[in-house]
Formats: C-alpha cells, sequence, structure tokens
C-alpha cells in the first residue's frame, strides 16, 4: 500500500493536521507490518520517496507528527524489548477498535473537544463516551442530565416526566422555573427550547435504538444540553413565581 495512492497531491498532504494525517498513516503501517511489527523509518522511507525531492524534508516532518500522534493516543505502542527500544511499534488495542475506515477520524474528533465547554454535571461521562466513540449513549447521558436536573430544580414528582415535565415547570407566569419578568412570549420559546431538545434528543434514545455515527453532531447535541444546564443552574435563584 502507497500513502501517494491515498493522498496524490504534497500540497494537501503538507496541509493536513496530524490527525487527519494519522488514518491513512495507520492504514500503510498496518499493511506494511511484518511480525505484527511497525518501525517509522522502515515504514516510511519508501513512502516519502514517492513524493517530489524538493518537499521529502517537509513530508518528513508531517508523517513524523502523525507518527507521533498515534504513539500518543495509543494506536501504536512500543514492542516488547528489545524491539521497543530499537523503535519498533506494535498496534494497541485501540487501533483494532478503531480499524474501519472513518473511525479513527471519529476518534480524533471527539477528542479534539473540549471537555471544560460542557456542564461540570455532565463533563466526564459525556466527554469519555465521546471520546469512546458512543456518540448515542453520551447524547442520551446529556439530556437525561438535563431532564433530573429539571425535576429537581423546580421539585416536580418522579412521575413528572419528559416534555410534560419541562413544559410544567417552564410554563409561563406559573412554572417553578419561569421568570416571570420576561415577556409571555419568551417564557413560552424557552418552554418550548427544553421541550423541543427533551423530545427530539432525549426520548428517542429512551424508546428505541438510536444510531449516531457524526463526532460533530454529537457534540454539538451535547453542547445544546450543557447550555440548558446553565440555564436551570440560573433558574435555581429566582424567586418562587
Amino acid at each position: 500500500m502507497w500513502l501517494i495512492d491515498q493522498i496524490p497531491t504534497v500540497e494537501i498532504l503538507l496541509a493536513l493536521e496530524p490527525e487527519e494525517l494519522a488514518e491513512p498513516l495507520l492504514a500503510v503501517a498496518r499493511a506494511s507490518r511484518q511480525n505484527g511489527l511497525v518501525h517509522f523509518d522502515n515504514t516510511m522511507h519508501a513512502q516519502i520517496g514517492r513524493y517530489p525531492n524538493s518537499y521529502q524534508a517537509e513530508v518528513h516532518a508531517a508523517l513524523a507528527e502523525a507518527w507521533a500522534w498515534l504513539e500518543f493516543n495509543l494506536f501504536l505502542v512500543p514492542a516488547p524489548a528489545p524491539n521497543g527500544t530499537n523503535g519498533f511499534r506494535v498496534f494497541g488495542r485501540r487501533a483494532e477498535r478503531f480499524a474501519a475506515p472513518g473511525t479513527l477520524k471519529s476518534f480524533a474528533s471527539a477528542i479534539a473537544f473540549t471537555r471544560a465547554l460542557l456542564h461540570p454535571a455532565i463533563a466526564d461521562e459525556v466527554w469519555l463516551l465521546l471520546s469512546r466513540g458512543a456518540y448515542d449513549q453520551a447524547v442520551f447521558a446529556a439530556f437525561k442530565a438535563v431532564e433530573v436536573a429539571v425535576r429537581d430544580a423546580s421539585k416536580l414528582a418522579p412521575t413528572d416526566i419528559g416534555v410534560n415535565l419541562v413544559r410544567r415547570a417552564f410554563a409561563h407566569t406559573v412554572g417553578p422555573l419561569a421568570r416571570v419578568s420576561d415577556p409571555v412570549s419568551e417564557q413560552e420559546a424557552l418552554a418550548n427550547l427544553f421541550a423541543g431538545a427533551i423530545g427530539s434528543y432525549k426520548n428517542p434514545h429512551s424508546h428505541r435504538t438510536v444510531s449516531l455515527s457524526d463526532a460533530r453532531e454529537a457534540q454539538e447535541m451535547v453542547m445544546l444540553a450543557s447550555h440548558l444546564l446553565r440555564i436551570v443552574d440560573a433558574r435555581r435563584l429566582l424567586p418562587p413565581p
């Protein structure tokens, strides 16, 4: 397998970030391993030589960065001594889990997502699920946390669930989480936002198997859940309507 067949234009190769270049590089390493072992110099020498001479130093640097990314993220790990001390690597368990085309790209996208952007109530659990590629579980966990937070903050009954729960909690002028100083239209809009989010993102995951394969889409969903949790936090401080 030749990298140049996957990325024939050297300018494109050099424009790729290490995590973008990592997937085709891993495929090349997988095809070239011998007795389970790969070595950067052995694997890449012939690959680099297929690109124009004037770019080979830059190509080497780009591939070295991508190789380092694969090592840092445990796709490649040192082989047992003495091979490992001589630069030989074997495929880590993560490399087997993300062997299908496109899955490593999703992993890279997920781990690039900053945990600090998420509400503390969901940050650890949801970020870990995203990094593992369990996008449907991450979305369900995030919006379940929203539902629980709304119920707790509004002091409604355990039997109040889903869309009905959030509509009661944010019902204009009477809902325990309504801000009565806002125009009625804005109060209704916020109730609709919560109801739409729970109805669209939490309820389907509760009642049937929902498959998500796009890391960015899942990240956007959990960011919405995080925003809703921050609204609930602010409404906890309001005096009763």
